[in-house]
Order: C-alpha cells, then structure tokens, then sequence
C-alpha cells in the first residue's frame, strides 16, 4: 500500500452489499479494511463478529442498502449495533446507493414514507454521521437528525465524458423527465452544452406513452443522464424517441445501476451506444456487458471519508 494513512483511529469495515468498493476505498485512502465476518446462523438470522478492538474509534462502514435491500439493511443496523456495544467512538454509514430512497412522500392514500422510516432505523441504531450519494430526492437529507454528506455523480460522469473530446457544438445532455432537470442541467454545464428535456404524457391509461422532445437534437450526440437507471424502460424509449428526432449517437449514464428484470435485454437491445455507470452498486458479472462502461466513486468517497475525519470542507467535492 503506497499511501499509508498513519492515523490507526481511522477504520473501514465493509459488509456484504459492495465489498470490492470498501476494498478500494481502503486502498485510496491507505488503510487495510477492518477484520469483522457477517455470516448467517442456520435459521437466516445475520451474525456480526468484530475481529479486532474498536474502541475510541471513528469508524466507517461501507454498504449499499441494495437488492436484497432488506438483507443489506438488517446486515448494517446490527453492524451499527455492534459498533456502538463496542464503544466507537463515532460511527460513519457510508451508503453509496440509499434503497427505499424512492418511497420518499405518500403519492397516493394510505401509503408508507420508507425512506423516513429507514433514516429513523439507521439514526436508532445509532448512526453518528451518513455519507451518500446521489439519493433520489436530495430532500431525504431532512429526514436525518445526524449530518449528511450528500455527494455527486455528476463530476466522475462529466469527467468521462469530457475525456471522449467531442465537439462541443455536438453534444446535447437529455434528461428523461421534468424530474431530472437539475441533474441534467449540471452535467450539461460541465460539457458546456445545451440540454432537452422529454416530456411524457399518457393520454389514457394502458396506452403507451406519447413523448415530446423539448429542445433540439436533430444531428446531435445526445446524453441521457438518470440517477437510477431500474428496468431500463424509461431510459431505452427515451433513446428511442431521440434517435428518431434526429440524434445521430445516443449515450446513456447514471449513478446507480439497479438494473432488475428486463432491463439488461431492453439496453442490449437499443439503440444506446454505451451505458456509462458507476460502482455505487456491485454488477455481477452477467450485468458487464460491452455496452455498460462501469466508473468507480471509491476516489470521491475515499477523499471524502479523509475531509470528514481531517475535519476539512467536503463541499469543495461538490464542484
């Protein structure tokens, strides 16, 4: 390890959801990962053990609550558990892909807020900081009582992009929907380029969606820019819709790659070049096509875990 990181009260755990991130994080910043096991006992309960001395340590725990969501959870509150029956000092979740992040209000009657109940859990158990990325609605910081360092994807996409050296006149950065505007909006100004925006409408219900282009992107090479990229419906009509507007090439990028269902066939069968993603959520090996192009955030985290313990500004990430 070239950059020993000499403070010894500094210590990474991971868990079960991502264990190749933790493992480059720790290598960015220069530290072995903590030694702890999470097995299961024969009845499926999750059982932690915590292989070395914690205490009076400020401790970081890597894990991405996603599929199986719930699976990933239970593992990071007992873990949260553990560590404070340890006498941690501090105890820093670090959840690059916050799941239930999409049940963040009730849209219809009757229905849960689970991304508050989640930050309820993850703050009893005894979370003293959370580190995030990219959540869904950047409102669900609200919902913590505990600081949030809420990071961008946005740089580490723009960055790739840049290093293509594409015209600028070219580019064009598309969202898929009204709700995507800001994230579009960012990445474009890192491009220097214009954006559009696609306007969905179902004229009635089970009558397939009517999609406007607003915004020009007749000879472009058009980007599409999501924070989650799920079944891949929205994304592939999406660049669809573009290629026939016009759109000579058809780009898609996202920081969270759930990718469930048909999602996988929908993007191989499109008419998108490449699906550029980041590591916020390990891809098994049937997902790593030649079409997705996977970025890693373990340097964004990694920098950010340092600031938060030097205790310097994180917000200089944010630019």
């Amino acid at each position: 390890m070239s950059n020993q990181y000499l403070d010894p009260n500094l210590k990474i755990f991971s868990l079960n959801s991502n264990p190749g991130l933790a493992q480059q994080i720790a290598e960015f910043i220069g530290v072995e990962l903590g030694k702890c096991s999470v097995t299961r006992f024969s009845d499926g309960e999750v059982q932690i053990n915590i292989e070395e001395s914690i205490r009076g340590c400020d401790v970081y725990i890597v894990q991405s609550t996603s599929g199986p969501v719930n699976e990933h959870l239970m593992e990071l509150l007992i873990m949260i558990d553990a560590l404070k029956r340890a006498s941690a000092k501090t105890i820093n979740v670090v959840i690059p892909y916050y799941g239930y992040a999409r049940q963040d209000r009730k849209a219809r009657a009757r229905e849960p807020i689970t991304a508050k109940l989640v930050a309820n859990l993850l703050e009893k158990a005894g979370t003293t900081r959370l580190i995030t990325l990219d959540l869904h609605a950047p409102q669900i910081q609200g919902f913590f009582d505990v600081p949030i360092d809420h990071l961008m994807g946005v740089p580490i996409l723009g960055e790739y992009f840049q290093a293509k050296g594409f015209n600028k006149e070219e580019i064009v950065i598309v969202s898929p929907d009204h709700g995507g505007v800001t994230r579009a909006r960012k990445l474009a100004d890192r491009l220097k380029a214009p954006i559009a925006i696609i306007d969905k409408r179902r004229p009635r219900p089970n009558v397939s969606e009517v999609m406007n282009i607003v915004g020009n992107v007749e000879g472009k090479i058009a980007i599409l820019i999501d924070d989650i990229i799920d079944t891949a419906g929205t994304i592939t009509l999406a660049a669809k819709a573009i290629s026939e507007s016009g759109a000579k090439e058809v780009y898609a990028c996202c920081t969270h790659p759930v990718l469930s269902g048909p999602a996988m066939e929908r993007i191989g069968n499109s008419n998108i070049k490449e699906l550029v993603v980041t590591n916020s959520i390990a891809l098994p090996s049937e997902k790593k096509t030649d079409k997705v192009v996977e970025l890693s955030v373990a340097p964004l985290l990694g920098e950010a875990i340092i600031r938060v313990h030097e205790e310097q500004s994180v917000s200089t990430l944010f630019d």
